[in-house]
C-alpha cells in the first residue's frame, strides 16, 4: 500500500463542503433542501464580464500569460484597491491568483518559518489554521465577543497571546462566519500591536464590497501598515464569480516577488482569458452588482426576522457579508440538544434546512459556553428562505 506523507495529517479542510455533500445526499432521496450551508452566490456573473471573457477566447487568449497576471488587470486592480483605501499600490504590488484562497498559503510560505506563531481569528475561515499548521507554524487563535449590536474583537485576549515567537497576524474584516467588522479603534489597536511586535499582517478582504450600509475599512490604510500588510482580494463575492477562480495578492513588492515565484511553481499562471473579463468588470459600471446587493439585503432582513422570532435564538443584524450568526444557546438548552451535530442533523431531517455550526469554523476556545450556527443566505431566494425557515420555526415551536 502507498504510504501518505506524514505532513498531510496537519492539513485541514473546509468541513462546510461535507455539510453540502450531506445535504445533496438528503435531497437525492427526494427531500427538499433549503441550502444555508455554503457561502456561494446564485446570481449570474455580470454581462459585461461574460462578454469580455468570450471575446478574449475568440481572440485566442487561451495560452499561457505572465505569471503575475496580465498588466491591464494588475493596473485596474491596484486602482480598485487604492480608491476606497487611500493606499498607493502599483502594478508591482499585484500578483493575480486562481481565486482568493491561494493568497493564504502563499502568504504563509513567503513570510513564515517553521516554529513561528501566527495569530488567526477563531471562529474563522478554517484554511488559515490549516495552512499555518501544514507549513510548520503554530496557529494561535483569537476570538470575538458578542455585544448588544455587534461582535467585537477580543483585543485584550489577542494581546495576551503574543510571545517572542509571534511573527504574523491574520485578520478578516468583514468576517466569515460572524459578519464582524473591526471598527476604526480596533484597527488602530491592531496596527499598534503589529508595529510594536514587528508582525506582518494578512488582511483577508474578500467581503470588503459586500455591505449594505456604511463603509469598509482596511488596516492597510493606516500609517505604517501598507508596508507590512498583504491584502487578499477576490472576484468571487462582488461579481458572483466563485466558479471562475480569480483573485489577487496585493502587498509590498518584495513579498509579491516571492508570490510570483510561487505562482510559477504552483500553477504557472491564472486563467488567461478570464482576466480580460475581470478587466471589464473593474473598468466599467456593473448594474448587476448593485442589484445583487439589494437582493442580498432583502434576504438578510427576511432571514433575520424569522430567526429572531424563534424563542431561544438571538441574532445580530450585520451590515456586511451574506451571513447571519445567531446565538442558539437558549434554543439548544430548551429543546434538549446536547451538541451541535445532533441539533444540525435533526433540523435537516425534519425541515430540510441545512446550515453550518460553530464547529465548522475552528475548535471552540477553552471556556467557550455560547452556541452559534451560521446561515448563509447568498444562494437561496427569498421565497425559499421564508418557506424553509418557516418550517424550521414551526418544528421548533411544537
Amino acid at each position: 500500500m502507498l504510504k501518505i506523507a506524514n505532513r498531510i495529517s496537519a492539513l485541514g479542510t473546509e468541513t462546510a463542503f461535507a455539510v453540502s455533500e450531506e445535504a445533496a445526499a438528503f435531497a437525492a432521496l427526494g427531500n427538499k433542501v433549503y441550502p444555508f450551508h455554503l457561502g456561494d452566490l446564485n446570481f449570474r456573473t455580470p454581462t459585461k464580464i461574460v462578454e469580455a471573457t468570450r471575446r478574449a477566447i475568440e481572440e485566442g487568449k487561451t495560452g499561457y500569460c505572465p505569471t503575475r497576471g496580465i498588466t491591464p488587470l494588475r493596473e485596474v486592480l491596484a486602482a480598485d484597491v487604492n480608491t476606497p483605501r487611500g493606499t498607493h499600490y502599483k502594478v508591482d504590488n499585484v500578483a493575480v491568483q486562481p481565486g482568493g484562497k491561494p493568497t493564504i498559503g502563499k502568504f504563509v510560505l513567503a513570510l513564515m518559518n517553521p516554529g513561528d506563531e501566527v495569530l488567526y481569528p477563531n471562529p474563522g475561515y478554517p484554511i488559515y489554521e490549516s495552512q499555518i499548521s501544514f507549513n510548520g507554524g503554530i496557529p494561535i487563535p483569537y476570538s470575538f465577543i458578542e455585544d448588544r449590536d455587534r461582535f467585537r474583537l477580543d483585543i485584550e485576549g489577542l494581546r495576551r497571546q503574543i510571545t517572542k515567537r509571534t511573527r504574523m497576524l491574520v485578520i478578516n474584516s468583514p468576517q466569515n462566519p460572524t459578519a464582524a467588522e473591526y471598527n476604526k479603534d480596533e484597527l488602530e489597536q491592531l496596527a499598534e500591536i503589529a508595529m510594536a511586535n514587528d508582525l506582518v499582517v494578512l488582511s483577508d478582504e474578500a467581503y470588503f464590497d459586500i455591505r449594505y450600509e456604511g463603509k469598509s475599512q482596511s488596516i492597510a490604510s493606516l500609517p505604517g501598515m501598507e508596508e507590512r500588510t498583504v491584502i487578499l482580494y477576490t472576484f468571487s463575492k462582488k461579481f458572483a464569480m466563485s466558479g471562475w477562480r480569480l483573485g489577487a495578492t496585493i502587498g509590498p513588492a518584495e513579498v509579491i516577488n516571492v508570490v510570483a515565484k510561487l505562482n510559477v511553481n504552483d500553477e504557472s499562471c491564472s486563467n488567461h482569458f478570464i482576466q480580460y473579463g475581470a478587466v471589464a468588470g473593474l473598468s466599467s459600471e456593473q448594474p448587476e452588482v448593485k442589484q445583487q446587493l439589494n437582493v442580498l439585503k432583502e434576504r438578510r432582513d427576511v432571514a433575520h426576522d424569522i430567526l429572531t422570532s424563534i424563542p431561544g435564538i438571538r441574532c445580530l443584524l450585520p451590515q456586511t457579508t451574506f451571513y447571519l450568526y445567531p446565538n442558539v444557546t437558549g434554543l439548544m438548552r430548551d429543546k434538549g440538544y446536547a451538541d451541535y451535530e445532533s441539533f444540525r442533523k435533526d433540523i435537516l431531517e425534519h425541515t430540510g434546512v441545512s446550515f453550518c455550526t460553530r464547529m465548522h469554523f475552528g475548535r471552540p476556545s477553552e471556556g467557550e459556553r455560547e452556541r452559534y450556527v451560521r446561515f448563509a443566505y447568498s444562494g437561496i431566494d427569498v421565497a425559499a428562505i421564508r418557506e424553509g425557515l418557516g418550517k424550521m420555526k414551526q418544528y421548533l415551536m411544537k
